[in-house]
């Protein structure tokens, strides 16, 4: 399999706000974005998407339907994304195909067995575009006794490591996850640090109607309650060591509900907002200032990092270090995801490992994701 050429990536995260798609040109060492395009998931089909992923029963029959439904959408996302970019599928390599997770419950500890799920047929992707498609990337990772996550480190190290300056790359997406590039060069760590967006855009569209909070507004405008604010913090999850990742499984509307029920007194909408805001800024800080307390540069990606108020309350409490957006470092932070899933695929094609075991807890570098041959066009 030739190493350099152009892949798909494609990357919907748990936001579930679109399918982000991307083209790059990569042989593995750097990454250069060619074509960005984000497809709309409709109403109906993220309602039934966010019920998979958040309720505790669902049936194979919705499984089947969904996984089927998707993969249909991620295939019109890549043929909209090439036509609007003028570049034929048959000079496309592979698509690497991240899916949509709707359960992540990696092994904490003991005998139990965890496991991860993503769904989004890939084989109706291979299908509909004739292109190869590589996905199911997380499990060989759980199977090698990792978490599955978060996978993107390897690609950060790949493309945003600096020789001489400690960095993390901040991802906030449903969730927020690091990226800890030592300036040695040696491998990278990383970890889930908590809730990003999926909290504060759930409470938004509960109460606005609106699927977020655009740059934070709403949130700037209530006041964050420490009681409540205590009372997130001391979700088990956050206190456990790395490896580990999570998901709306842990962090969703029932348990936010549960505390301000178990508050005791009504707090405005705005101030539950602000809250929110700043548990996913708390967590995160807290989880780089663990991880690596000597960074003088944080990059921001994902959805969280449109999101002003948030970025100024982070600044704020990073002060002498540089808070900064990836387009500082080439790629605009919403394709960060998606090129890493591109990237990944070109990985799993030339036989490269795409996991680091100093990320997820691995035993050792596996090949990540199954090949879904494409056909000719």
């Amino acid at each position: 399999m030739q190493k350099q050429g152009l892949y798909v990536g494609l990357m919907s995260g748990t936001s579930l706000d679109s399918i982000d798609a991307v083209v790059i040109q990569t042989d593995g060492a750097q990454a250069k974005l060619l074509a960005s395009h984000s497809h709309p998931i409709e109403n109906a089909l993220r309602h039934r998407l966010l019920a998979l992923a958040e309720s505790p029963t669902t049936t194979l029959e919705e499984v089947g339907e969904v996984d089927r439904e998707l993969g249909i959408q991620f295939a019109c996302a890549v043929r909209d994304l090439l036509s609007l970019a003028a570049i034929p599928a048959i000079r496309i390599v592979a698509i690497g195909s991240h899916g949509q997770t709707i359960r992540h419950r990696p092994a904490r500890s003991g005998p139990s067995r965890g496991f991860t799920l993503q769904i989004g047929d890939p084989n109706t992707i291979a299908e509909m575009t004739g292109i190869c498609t590589v996905a199911d990337f997380r499990r060989r990772d759980v199977a090698a006794g990792g978490q599955g996550a978060p996978l993107v480190p390897a690609f950060h190290q790949a493309v945003f490591g600096s020789p001489g300056v400690d960095r993390v790359v901040a991802n906030i997406g449903g969730m927020s996850n690091i990226s800890v590039l030592p300036e040695s060069g040696s491998d990278a760590t990383g970890f889930d640090t908590g809730p990003g967006n999926a909290l504060m855009d759930a409470w938004t569209t509960l109460h606005l109607g609106l699927p977020f909070d655009a740059d934070g507004d709403w949130a700037s405008s209530g006041k964050a309650d420490m009681a409540l604010l205590s009372a997130l913090l001391r979700h088990p999850f956050l206190s456990l060591p790395p490896p580990k990742s999570t998901g709306r499984e842990e962090f969703n509307l029932p348990w936010l509900e549960r505390a301000l029920g178990e508050l005791g007194r009504r707090l405005e909408p705005q101030d539950v907002q602000a809250t929110l805001l700043e548990l996913t800024a708390r967590t995160l800080i807290a989880g780089i200032m663990d991880a690596m307390p000597t960074c003088t540069e944080i990059y921001l990606c994902g959805g969280g990092a449109r999101n002003v108020t948030l970025v100024d309350k982070l600044a704020q409490l990073l002060p002498g270090r540089t808070v900064a957006t990836t387009e500082h470092l080439g790629v605009h932070p919403d394709w960060v995801e998606a090129c890493a899933f591109a990237w990944l695929g070109h990985q799993s094609l030339i036989g490269s490992p795409g996991n680091l075991p100093s990320v997820t807890g691995a035993t050792r570098r596996v090949i990540l994701g199954g090949v879904y041959p494409g056909h000719p066009r």
